[in-house]
């Protein structure tokens, strides 16, 4: 397939920040007397809404968490971001080399992908062209936030590629009838259990943008001619 558009997932995929992410996660919910591992966040939070956490935590351990937990959260995120946070390698370069339209939709809040987007110099890639579940009903792994980047960039979702790395977000693309790439190259890959279930099947597997580059270099201008889409 042609695509009319791809669109990438964030955390995970463009930026290697799930490990950050996990350990300020569990660092935070310690202070209020949750005790979860990396592994707990794995299964349960990565890839979702922020709006999971609260509701998550409180089935499942009987804790209220206060107003001011995201606010504490993010705080606690955002400087590990601004001390470690890389570009996934080879996003950067792969980027620049796209000769098809292309933007991002994530789960992330809007402070948080803008921060992320700023630290790792992405931020003007993706200026006009950057989604998040903030601006849909329901987060992944409902279809709706992929629907909505389609609809923003006035791609048919039927020719829309989704690059993503967690469960719920591949469940999300294929349950928008998508063509789903599963992104395997995050640090988060050798920390944590990610597998798939049995019934969320990606229809390729990458480890790498390099790889990504070499199955489909129609995606992509000539090394000599690579430049900003």
């Amino acid at each position: 397939m042609q695509p009319a558009l791809l669109i990438f997932d964030c955390d995970g995929v463009l930026i290697d920040s799930e490990v950050l992410a996990a350990g300020a996660l569990v660092g935070e919910l310690t202070c209020h007397g949750v005790a979860v591992d990396v592994g707990f966040v794995a299964r349960h939070f990565i890839g979702r809404a922020h709006t999971i956490i609260r509701t998550e935590v409180k089935a499942r351990f009987g804790v209220d968490l206060p107003a001011r937990f995201e606010e504490d959260y993010r705080a606690r995120l955002l400087a590990a971001f601004e001390a470690e946070l890389r570009p996934m390698e080879g996003a950067v370069e792969a980027l620049a080399g796209l000769r098809v339209p292309f933007c991002l939709a994530t789960s992330s809040s809007p402070p948080r992908l803008a921060a992320s987007l700023r630290i790792v110099g992405l931020d003007a890639v993706f200026a006009g062209r950057a989604f998040t579940a903030s601006q849909v009903a329901r987060g992944k792994p409902a279809p709706d936030l992929f629907l909505y980047a389609a609809k923003q960039m006035g791609a048919d979702p039927a020719f829309c590629i989704v690059v993503e790395d967690s469960a719920a977000g591949v469940a999300a693309a294929l349950a928008a009838g998508m063509e789903v790439w599963h992104f395997v190259g995050g640090g988060h890959f050798a920390a944590m259990d990610m597998k798939l279930p049995a019934e969320v099947t990606p229809h390729r597997r990458f480890a790498a943008f390099s790889d990504i580059r070499a199955a489909r270099p129609d995606l992509f201008h000539a090394p000599d001619a690579a430049g900003p889409t």
